[in-house]
């Protein structure tokens, strides 16, 4: 098997290989925050299905599902394979990891590396389940991708980040070069606007719950969340009323939905839970949205607030989906897990320092330094304890 000296390479907002390493040093420590706070074992959650499974909130979902219940995990995600000398992606690096974890715990879990949104994903997810799992009492919802062919029709669609009604200027950061430019970025086609609903809206979650009832693989008093995203006034042109926002509002209505269907059919419940901004390789490609969080970040940390993606899910799990436990809604019956982010204080701090942000002074008013290392560390890099001087095997497999 090759070993190689494996360097971060980047391009822009895009971060183009990773370290196998790295990535399996971040897995640990997240499986090790979820055992320092599980004990005793939790209940409530025996057989879940994590649609977006390998990075982000699926990563930490699936993590504190196995290692916080004990329960069996089943994961979908599309990764790219090493491939000789080239490195895997930071997901399958992120998933071999996580499956190695599990084999030494004893712990169930299988991974379908394959496009979600297609019926090919669906049918092998069936055939698992049907065959070594228990009927699944918890589906996560977090499919973070682009491209979407919808299976029926066949017609392939693209997301756009763009604002509706009218073109939007704001500050941003550019991830490669640390300046604070301006942006201008224009307005979305109605086509474009229905793209992005069918790409990041909730058909897909729809299709998947429709064929696991379908298929009778659902249990009683099954739960089905998918993750969302508020946030400030400051984003919301780019976001909350934006392209992203129409297709997040979609997501919504078919929460609805589901949760009519599985209360009458199995007393079970489907809910959107909000959680606060974290750096992801889709967030940071969003304009204006990395500059927001580098702020928000240096306010979050000086009030010992700031939670990344695996406290916030060790807080959903723990708090709101655990056997006995009390969990609270907001009007709308939604999980807000970004309850800190949105305090008052928090973000009238923020906007008092946003437009005193310049590229002169970005490291001093934000923690633009904690973004990036944050990014990096995504892939593998920059994470403590790992020699990236030597070589690793970098053809790894689950």
């Amino acid at each position: 098997m090759p070993h190689q000296i494996v360097q971060r390479r980047s391009r822009g907002f895009i971060c183009v290989n990773a370290h196998p390493e790295g990535c399996r040093r971040n897995v640990e420590r997240q499986i090790a925050a979820i055992r320092s706070h599980a004990q005793p074992q939790r209940t409530g959650i025996n057989s879940a299905l994590f649609i977006g499974s390998s990075t982000g909130y699926g990563l930490a979902s699936r993590i504190a599902a196995a290692w916080g219940f004990g329960a069996k995990t089943l994961g979908v995600c599309l990764e790219r394979e090493p491939d000789g000398n080239k490195a895997a992606s930071a997901g399958f690096y992120n998933t071999a990891a996580f499956h190695d974890f599990a084999r030494k715990d004893d712990l169930f879990a299988e991974t379908i590396d394959a496009d979600a949104f297609s019926d090919d994903a669906k049918r092998a997810v069936a055939g698992i389940a049907r065959k070594e799992m228990d009927k699944i009492d918890l589906i996560i919802y977090s499919v973070a991708a682009p491209k979407r062919t919808d299976p029926i029709s066949g017609q392939s669609h693209s997301s756009v980040l763009k604002p509706i009604g009218a073109a939007y200027t704001n500050k941003t950061v550019e991830l490669d070069s640390d300046k604070v430019t301006e942006v201008t970025i224009p307005p979305a086609s109605e086509a474009e606007i229905s793209a992005t609903v069918s790409v990041m809206g909730g058909q897909d979650w729809k299709l998947w719950l429709d064929m696991l009832a379908a298929e009778n693989l659902l249990a009683e008093n099954v739960r089905t969340l998918a993750y969302s995203y508020i946030g400030p006034e400051i984003t919301w042109p780019i976001y909350r009323d934006g392209t992203i926002g129409a297709a997040k509002k979609h997501l919504e209505q078919t929460a609805h939905a589901l949760d009519e269907m599985l209360d009458n059919q199995l007393g079970g419940e489907a809910r959107i839970a909000v959680n606060k901004a974290i750096v992801t390789q889709a967030s940071a490609a969003i304009p204006v949205v990395p500059l927001y969080m580098s702020i928000l970040f240096r306010v979050m940390k000086q009030k010992n607030l700031d939670e990344g993606a695996l406290e916030q899910m060790r807080r959903l799990f723990f708090d709101f989906l655990a056997e006995g436990a009390t969990p609270k809604f907001d009007d709308a019956g939604r999980i807000r897990l970004d309850d800190c982010e949105m305090r008052a204080d928090v973000q009238r701090e923020v906007a008092a320092l946003w437009p005193n942000v310049t590229t002169e002074n970005l490291r001093e008013l934000s923690d633009f330094a904690g973004f990036q290392h944050e990014f990096r560390a995504l892939f593998g890099f920059e994470v403590e304890g790992v020699d990236y001087s030597v070589p690793v095997e970098t053809q790894l497999s689950w």
